[in-house]
């Protein structure tokens, strides 16, 4: 790394030469001026200038004045203001107007090495902060999603080809990946952007209730339909469909849905009426729905029908270089809607969050910032405050023993880290034997059954493989 470059601006020689020797002591390249134009002409070269010392009273002008000019040439320079004549005023003037910092003379030497480096640090904060916020406001030419990954990328260029098609679209990925946005990606990129996206969550409708809901019912069709009602196929008329969970659809459902497929009409329940379905179906769902296929609870046809166009969404763990674009994302959003000010995520905090696997994915992410938004409220996220079992999770997965695990020193939920890392263990070892679970259960030295009880437990699932 390329060693940071200081500005000294001072009139007392003997002062100069001392925060010269300091510094250059600490590998910092080190230039003097003692006044206002010798320190605006290195200013106005190409060299980039990280941090200035700067006296508040110099020969040929003032000291705040000078950081103004300074600033203009060095956007990013922090500068630590120098006085003999220290008044609150004056503090309060120069931290107004960007200072990082303010010192009066006589200073210690090694405060004020200890309050440059912290200077460098902040620069650094900014800077990296600015391009994340830079990365974010590059238009992929879909709302929301956020990324620069690879594996999002070519998601992303997947949706743009797709959304041109008027094909049925099958997205698989675990829960908390962002499936719908997905889905509304296409719909809004599509030709059917100004008609009705219509979502509904299969596996959250009891299975005698889901048909009527998809397809409507008349009045008197079952007990309790007092009146006429349009079901979510007819809303959606010249847009699209969106399935969520298709793979908990019942097999009764599977046949009638196959048949819309195929036909393009429907009939709402109870009547003889038939209706044609001008509408675009995109499914989603966190299941392999190959092995449903294999072990009888999907129906073969169906799936051929709906997995047109597969989409495999990565888990976050794949992708741990969108994590801090997410998190600052997700920080501005909080930070708008909740009127708070978090500024950020200090570097050793990011490193463990971009170690964690993130078993609940993007969704899972999103809480937590969250709650760090609501529970932090301003300044910089440090490694403290994140909650017990991220901090544990790092520790384990990078140590080798327990003899190098850390400990907190604000202490930690012993049965929140347990959990994190017992669902560590088990991706890693599903991982490793590509989701065999009998395999994963050896290398765990788990009863099969064991394992798959705490796999459903848990809500773990494999990421689907493109189809």
């Amino acid at each position: 790394m390329q060693a940071r470059r200081i500005l000294i601006v001072d009139d007392e020689t003997s002062l100069r030469t001392a925060l010269f020797r300091a510094l250059d002591r600490k590998g910092y390249q080190v230039i003097t001026a003692g006044n206002c134009a010798e320190a605006e002409t290195f200013s106005q070269s190409e060299t980039t200038i990280d941090l200035a010392l700067v006296d508040l009273r110099l020969p040929d002008g003032d000291g705040i004045a000078l950081m103004s000019k300074l600033q203009v040439h060095q956007p990013n320079l922090q500068v630590i203001i120098l006085t003999g004549f220290g008044t609150i005023e004056s503090a309060v003037e120069a931290t107004q107007k960007g200072a990082f910092h303010f010192v009066c003379k006589p200073f210690n030497l090694d405060e004020v090495t200890l309050l440059v480096e912290k200077a460098l640090q902040h620069r650094e904060l900014k800077s990296e902060n600015q391009q994340l916020r830079s990365a974010l406001q590059k238009k992929y030419r879909f709302d929301n999603i956020v990324g620069q990954s690879d594996e999002i990328m070519n998601v992303l260029g997947l949706v743009e080809r797709v959304a041109e098609s008027d094909s049925t679209v099958l997205i698989t990925g675990e829960s908390g990946t962002g499936k719908e946005l997905v889905a509304k990606a296409i719909h809004f990129n599509s030709d059917r952007a100004t008609k009705p996206f219509i979502p509904i969550n299969c596996g959250a409708i009891p299975s005698e209730l889901l048909e009527s809901e998809l397809f409507g019912h008349i009045k008197g069709a079952f007990t309790g339909a007092i009146a006429n009602r349009v079901g979510r196929f007819e809303m959606a008329e010249g847009g699209t469909l969106f399935l969520d969970e298709i793979g908990d659809m019942s097999a009764n459902l599977q046949v009638k849905l196959l048949r819309v497929l195929q036909e393009r009409t429907f009939e709402p329940v109870g009547s003889t009426k038939t209706i044609t379905a001008n509408v675009r179906v995109v499914a989603a769902t966190n299941a392999n729905l190959e092995r449903a296929v294999e072990d009888g609870r999907f129906r073969e046809d169906l799936y051929y029908r709906l997995n047109v166009i597969p989409i495999a969404i990565p888990p976050l763990r794949h992708r741990p270089s969108d994590i801090p674009l997410l998190i600052h994302h997700f920080m501005e959003q909080f930070n708008r809607g909740r009127e708070r000010k978090l500024t950020g995520v200090a570097p050793d905090a990011m490193e463990i969050l971009s170690r964690y696997n993130w078993p609940g994915n993007i969704r899972e992410l999103e809480n937590l910032v969250e709650r760090l938004t609501i529970l932090k409220g301003e300044g910089l996220v440090l490694t403290g405050d994140l909650p017990g079992k991220y901090q544990v999770c790092n520790n384990l997965t990078a140590s080798s023993g327990p003899e190098r695990l850390n400990i907190p020193e604000n202490g930690m939920d012993f049965n929140t880290a347990v959990d994190g890392f017992e669902n560590a263990l088990i991706l890693k070892a599903l991982e490793k034997t590509g989701w065999n679970r009998n395999q994963a259960a050896i290398l765990l030295k788990l009863n099969r059954t064991t394992l798959v009880e705490k796999i459903k437990k848990k809500g773990l699932a494999p990421p689907e493989a493109s189809a």
